[in-house]
């Protein structure tokens, strides 16, 4: 079996977990997500299968949305509700004055990753040396926060939703506002609601997905790999080119049957194989081979 599901992830558990556990539903022996989830964290975790997985790194950038709450008055050491608390402090901050402070991490921003993430330093996860004590510093990322809105403030807890560029942390924006109220802040609870282009709408809780196998109806969700490309021009080459790019060879931009235009493109066969994704580097070069695809 090949193509992409969408998992709706439990609490929890892992993604490696979740990516391991749809993986022997479906009876694949290849998978692989398209970004992790907290263990604590519900909803969209993009799973890759088979052939599919050569492609997790190349599929087009899409925005991120998330639905967290967090609480104001309490930080830890792993800026969610499930480390070590650091400190508490009371609380005596406005609606107005939340909302005020949250404004000021609209746009694009400088964030720090936190420590517990599955960033890597010198080969190792940052979470695997913040569980031995160690706290590197990490250099601050550029990110975009599209939309954030603030609701269902009780005076402590509050709602936050966000659309924002893949990268963004919500643990650590939630920090953020609580650091700019004075008073600290962690999260508390946290659901991908988007990724990918794929929305929590149409994911698939791990019953729902055995059900489906064990109903014959699996095809119904499974999406193909060129469907998740398809924001990718695509090329139609000669039979010659389509060996030649098959076998990992560049193909001459000037004899396409497209202006070769800076970009990545679909490329297919005279009988519309799917033969993998090229990339022309600069206006008036080469397809380059960026990955095959192999049935």
């Amino acid at each position: 079996m090949t193509g992409i599901i969408c998992l709706d992830k439990p609490a929890g558990m892992t993604s490696f977990s979740a990516v391991k556990r749809a993986s022997r539903i479906l009876g694949v022996k290849k998978a692989g997500h398209t970004g992790t989830l907290d263990p604590m964290a519900t909803g969209v975790l993009v799973i890759m299968l088979s052939n599919c997985t050569r492609f997790i790194e190349l599929l087009p950038e899409h925005k991120k949305s998330y639905i967290a709450r967090a609480r104001l008055g309490v930080t830890t050491d792993t800026l969610d509700i499930t480390g070590e608390i650091l400190s508490q402090k009371d609380v005596n901050v406005t609606e107005c004055q939340l909302l005020e402070a949250a404004e000021k991490f609209k746009g694009e921003i400088l964030q720090t990753p936190p420590m517990y993430s599955a960033l890597k330093k010198d080969g190792e996860r940052l979470y695997d040396l913040a569980r031995k004590g160690i706290d590197i510093p990490r250099e601050q990322r550029k990110i975009t926060v599209e939309n954030l809105k603030i609701s269902n403030f009780d005076g402590k807890d509050f709602t936050i939703e966000v659309t924002c560029s893949a990268g963004t942390y919500i643990r650590s924006l939630c920090d953020d506002i609580g650091r700019e109220l004075g008073c600290g802040a962690c999260m508390t609870d946290l659901r991908r609601t988007s990724a990918n282009g794929f929305s929590v709408e149409t994911a698939l809780t791990l019953e729902e997905l055995e059900n489906a196998v064990n109903s014959g109806e699996i095809n119904k969700y499974t999406v193909s790999l060129e469907k998740a490309l398809e924001e990718y021009n695509e090329v139609t080459v000669t039979a010659a080119q389509a060996k030649r790019f098959h076998n990992g060879g560049a193909l001459d931009g000037n004899r396409i049957n497209i202006a070769p235009q800076k970009g990545r493109y679909r490329v297919y066969s005279p009988e519309k194989v799917f033969l993998g994704l090229g990339e022309i580097i600069e206006d008036g070069g080469d397809l380059t081979v960026k990955r095959v695809y192999n049935e």
